[in-house]
């Protein structure tokens, strides 16, 4: 299994970049670059609160957990 997140999606939705973002909840514009190139190794969940906020979604709308093929199978 993967977490993916979908940070690029709702920031396209929203007609959001990077700086867009890091101006409305004062998040660092380096850790929503981590997010949005899916370099992130770790989330805080303060940072999740504020995008959920931001986008008026629930975490589920911004992480999303990958089965793998071999797991797609059983």
């Amino acid at each position: 299994m993967k977490i993916r997140n979908n940070l690029r999606v709702l920031m396209a939705q929203h007609k959001m970049n990077i700086q867009d973002v890091s101006d409305a909840t004062g998040l660092s514009r380096k850790s929503i670059s981590k997010m949005y190139n899916e370099t992130a190794v770790q989330v805080q969940l303060e940072v999740l609160v504020k995008l959920c906020a931001l986008f008026n979604c629930g975490v589920e709308d911004i992480l999303i957990l990958e089965k793998s093929d071999s797991q797609e199978s059983e």
